[in-house]
């Protein structure tokens, strides 16, 4: 589910090209109807979900005190809400089948606070504790939830976010990235641990913040 239609009927494409089944569905995964009807075509296609990935999210580059209430509601709505909506509209159904796995992407700065962006940590910190209590309150109901807490990730919007900062004042260049982590992450190196907290590979790991940072946070 995403609202880039081009960019997801694409990677469909490139799924059912390698042999496997993919289905696109485009929804505001912020709003409870567009959530309902995307959850309601999944199980009219296969009946049942085993896994769900809460990854929609973004940010706000922006001094705390100048951030608008508009601004503020859009980005929880985005990175907070959205995962509340899916998970709560995912759930029954996992319960009634036995068992499911929830994966959340979180942040390393829902751990710690970055200038120009308390808004976004704030709303990744929420994600940390919103993954701790699913797991806590559906542990005896067969379900995992853990989240993936990346450092900075070579994609458009991680791009997008260093040319923000940098413009805002904040050192966040290619420089500064390496001496925090060493170097860029890359997509796939995220979808790993991603695929990972999906499977009985990782059975018991439950509630788990899963930091892929390079040893950022180590350093601090």
């Amino acid at each position: 589910m995403d609202r880039n239609v081009e960019a997801g009927k694409q990677r469909v494409a490139e799924i059912q090209a390698a042999g496997g089944q993919a289905l696109f569905l485009e929804a505001d995964v912020s709003q409870a109807g567009a959530v309902e009807s995307a959850v309601n075509h999944v199980l009219s296609e296969w009946s049942k979900i085993d896994v769900l990935f809460n990854h929609a999210g973004t940010f706000i580059v922006s001094a705390f005190h100048e951030t608008t209430e508009e601004q503020w509601d859009w980005l929880m709505g985005v990175n907070v809400k959205s995962m509340f909506l899916m998970s709560k509209t995912v759930l029954p159904h996992m319960i009634e089948a036995g068992g499911g796995v929830i994966v959340n992407t979180g942040s390393i700065s829902g751990m710690t606070a970055s200038a120009m962006e308390s808004t976004y940590c704030i709303s990744k910190g929420a994600v940390h504790q919103l993954t701790r209590s699913i797991a806590v309150e559906y542990r005896d109901r067969g379900i995992r939830c853990n989240a993936i807490a990346p450092g900075f990730i070579r994609t458009p919007h991680g791009l997008r976010e260093m040319k923000e900062c940098v413009a805002a004042g904040v050192p966040f260049t290619d420089e500064d990235i390496a001496t925090l982590q060493g170097r860029f992450c890359e997509p796939e190196e995220i979808a790993q641990v991603a695929l990972f907290l999906a499977t009985d590979a990782s059975s018991f790991m439950n509630g788990s913040i899963v930091v892929v940072d390079n040893a950022w946070l180590a350093t601090s």
